[in-house]
């Protein structure tokens, strides 16, 4: 926050009377009041319990909705129809009406809603409409933007049949090594509150007794609530410890227009406050959000967050219904939670009041939405109309939205070029539409994905070409910067590869090494004399120090989604010399000088630099990040034939015995029927290949360090252990996989056909979901070994990366059957 907060004495407990009292709008009528009481009165307990609980479509039959009257269904990061989260957009509308057409056979007929994650555009449908993520939109300081895109989303989002989107974000982060910062607009709080009437009215429309759904409109959804972008050391789903009166006019101030324009539902986060799960805090859901800030919606959580409060599971959480949680967002773990909540109310655990509240909420909302009379789907206004999936009036606003939000850092007088020249184009990210989008795109981490997988949408390449060409001159895209034809210019495109949630958690404000690369580029082409534009896509400002001294100038792309044709708008005069446009971008949140979070600041927040401003002086930078890790950051295990910092390589017997700890190759261990090799993928000896000979006491191959990790929060979902590898020869015996705990073995083995039946001589990347290891009985809290596979026969395998990822990155992914 911009501007000194006087913390009180921390303590989990709330004090209402000092939070303000908002005034929701009154958005339904007397009559439609009275519409949802009439059918509490008519529903069993069983129908009642059924509408507080949401199911992923990857785990639920439109059977299921019916049979047990579930109120909702969302689709997950990685949830699509029929197992396919690609499939096209007539898809998605089918299963819309089949889900639907199952709600409506029960009595009463209570429609199911549908939720999706369209966090900035309808983003999980190929060929929709990308705009750029929130950090982006927050340096374009244009809230009447922000209503235009929200409104555009709503209509993408109805042509696939859904009405409800987990949108908008309105955290304020304040430590951006947290993974989701990028979904924060900024970490000033009054920039943040006054994006977000404008995002609701442009999802839900202005609030109002008229059905959400007679206009192009769908249900909005704020989220985190509360705090989620203050926890400690940037962890995801931690701990927020700040004090009451920071959390209130902090990251408390977005909700307070968030009510005042009647967002329909609040999602809870993940993190806790003071130590307390947001999910079970019954003085911030109830006593605050429900009670003073009289929120009229109703409050789901986040992913199977319930199960992280103290004293539940899954499959059982009283305490959170009973703190005010109104809908269960139970993806994969719903029929447990149907059977134990049914129960819990039966025997009074949760009063039948409180699920009345519940369900009154839920109601509400359906009735709000005008979903009792929309009919199906299909049927409804603007369903089924695929033109307007990318359209290219909202293809517009989105490439408006690019040119707002980016930022000029630098400039020594080399911007704008001139079109009539020959440009050369360089960096990894220069052609890869997934890259500039970032997560929560098309899958949940937005990776595993080409170009061919967004139609219509233009790369930061394409929309230089496209520029250039216009105007007459050439252009030339050479990743690594080895060009044909001495060019006039160049511009590097470099950054961030795609993230969501806790997979984006760095340790420190820098990128990866391997994503440094592009720097030596800029060093080789500045020394042949060529002037150097560089272009970074990032969800977060990051130390790069040494780009920004190699540079002639420097521009902040953040993540601008699919209208890469934005950045050309602005790199290029026209062709009288003149600008079209002008840089209008401001920092969102400031720029630091290290890689240190609470470090110096380079750039203060509302920093940025227009063609107005003309050439300015540089000095050049220090190049220290000030930090000892080098940025290799968490969820790495193994890369490029070598074990990431403070992990270890080892060849043992299969129980343990003779281990053999990996540090140069060629090795030879168990008494020379192993041995242990280089071999080359991605890069020259970029893997490891072993090849072990049968004996009596097996063989394992084993990831594994001194201290134990949690991996509890990664285990609460469909987080894989990713394993690129290659058969070199088939295995002589079954092949296991285990992890160990605390330097031991914990849980059963997991068998691994889906392994011995690879082609030989094929890299593949081989998924494991790590809530198998967790049905085996593994403490997921403590492990020291993440990967362990074993043998008892002969096993010839190579062996290049080992990392936490998602299903879209899996090219296999293993069944999890029991050893």
């Amino acid at each position: 926050m911009h501007g000194a907060v006087v913390p009180d004495a921390p303590s989990s407990a709330v004090h209402p009377q000092q939070w303000p009292e908002v005034a929701y709008p009154q958005v339904l009528t007397a009559s439609g009041e009275a519409h949802v009481r009439a059918l509490l009165a008519r529903m069993s307990v069983e129908q009642k319990v059924g509408q507080i609980i949401q199911a992923d479509i990857g785990s639920v039959t439109p059977r299921d909705v019916r049979e047990y009257h579930l109120g909702s269904v969302l689709n997950g990061g990685n949830s699509g129809p029929g197992g396919n989260d690609l499939a096209p957009a007539r898809d998605w509308l089918a299963l819309a009406d089949a889900f639907y057409a199952a709600s409506m056979e029960n009595t009463p007929a209570i429609p199911v809603m549908w939720g999706t994650d369209a966090v900035h555009g309808h983003s999980n449908i190929v060929g929709a409409t990308l705009f750029p993520h929130n950090v982006g939109l927050g340096a374009a300081r244009d809230p009447d933007l922000i209503e235009r895109i929200g409104r555009i989303t709503a209509i993408e989002i109805r042509v696939t049949g859904q009405e409800w989107t987990f949108a908008p974000t309105v955290t304020v982060p304040q430590d951006y090594r947290w993974g989701r910062a990028y979904e924060g607009y900024s970490s000033d709080p009054a920039l943040v509150a006054s994006y977000v009437g404008s995002m609701i009215r442009g999802l839900q429309g202005p609030p109002s007794i008229a059905p959400i759904l007679a206009g192009p409109h769908v249900a909005a959804s704020t989220k985190h609530f509360l705090a989620d972008g203050a926890t400690v050391d940037g962890k995801d789903q931690g701990d927020a410890t700040v004090s009451e009166l920071e959390l209130r006019l902090i990251h408390g101030a977005p909700y307070i227009p968030a009510m005042e324009n009647g967002v329909a539902t609040v999602m809870t986060s993940f993190s806790s406050w003071q130590g307390v799960k947001i999910a079970g805090h019954k003085g911030l859901i109830t006593d605050i959000l429900k009670d003073r800030m009289n929120f009229g919606g109703f409050v789901v959580t986040d992913w199977n967050a319930h199960g992280q409060v103290a004293g539940c599971s899954n499959a059982s959480c009283p305490v959170a219904a009973n703190a005010g949680i109104d809908m269960f967002m139970a993806p994969d773990s719903w029929r447990a939670l149907y059977a134990s909540t049914l129960a819990q109310v039966k025997d009074g655990t949760i009063p039948m009041a409180r699920l009345d509240d519940a369900v009154l909420r839920v109601l509400r909302v359906k009735q709000r939405l005008g979903l009792f009379d929309a009919g199906k789907p299909s049927a409804r206004a603007y369903s089924g109309r695929y033109e307007l999936l990318g359209a290219p009036e909202h293809r517009a606003v989105a490439r408006e939205a690019v040119r707002k939000s980016l930022v000029l850092l630098k400039n020594t007088g080399v911007l704008p070029l001139k079109p009539r020249a020959h440009i050369l184009v360089a960096g990894d990210g220069a052609d890869d539409i997934a890259r500039q989008s970032g997560g929560w795109t098309l899958s949940w981490q937005g990776t595993g994905l080409d170009n061919s997988d967004f139609p219509g949408a233009t790369s930061l390449w394409h929309g230089i070409e496209q520029n250039v060409t216009a105007a007459g001159g050439s252009a030339e895209l050479a990743p690594d910067g080895a060009y044909k034809q001495r060019p006039d210019a160049a511009i590097v495109v470099f950054g961030e590869t795609p993230y969501a949630e806790f997979q984006g958690d760095i340790p420190s404000l820098q990128l990866r090494p391997e994503l440094r690369r592009p720097f030596a580029t800029m060093r080789k082409l500045k020394a042949a004399g060529i002037p150097v534009v560089a272009v970074m896509i990032t969800g977060r400002p990051l130390f790069v120090n040494e780009a920004l001294n190699e540079a002639d100038a420097f521009v902040t792309a953040w993540l601008p989604g699919s209208e890469g044709g934005g950045v050309a708008d602005l790199l290029f005069a026209r062709k009288d010399g003149t600008m079209a446009f002008d840089f209008q971008g401001r920092l969102p949140t400031a720029w630091p000088a290290t890689a240190k979070h609470g470090g110096p600041t380079l750039f203060p927040f509302g920093y940025g630099l227009t063609y107005a401003d003309g050439p300015q002086p540089w000095t050049a930078l220090s190049q220290d990040s000030q930090v000892a890790d080098d940025g290799s950051g968490g969820g790495v295990f193994f890369d490029k034939g070598q074990p990431a910092t403070s992990w270890s390589l080892t060849v043992s017997e299969a129980d343990g015995g003779d281990p053999l700890r990996v540090t140069t190759v060629p090795a030879t261990g168990l008494s020379g029927r192993a041995t242990v090799q280089a071999a080359d993928h991605s890069v020259q000896e970029g893997a490891r290949q072993f090849v072990i000979a049968a004996g009596p006491d097996g063989a394992a191959i084993e990831i594994n360090a001194q201290n134990a990790v949690d991996l509890s929060r990664e285990t609460n979902g469909d987080v894989l252990l990713l394993a690129t590898l290659r058969l070199d020869a088939p295995p002589s015996a079954p092949v296991s996989m285990s992890v160990r705990c605390d330097g031991v073995d914990c849980g059963r083995a997991l068998r691994l056909p889906e392994l011995t039946a690879l082609t030989p001589g094929q890299w593949r990347v081989l998924g494991v979901p790590l809530k198998c290891f967790a049905a085996t009985g593994a403490d997921m809290t403590r492990i020291t070994a993440p990967f362990r596979v074993s043998t008892g026969g002969s096993l010839n395998i190579s062996l290049s990366r080992v990392a936490l990822g998602s299903g879209a990155e899996a090219g296999v992914v293993a069944k999890c059957a029991l050893d």
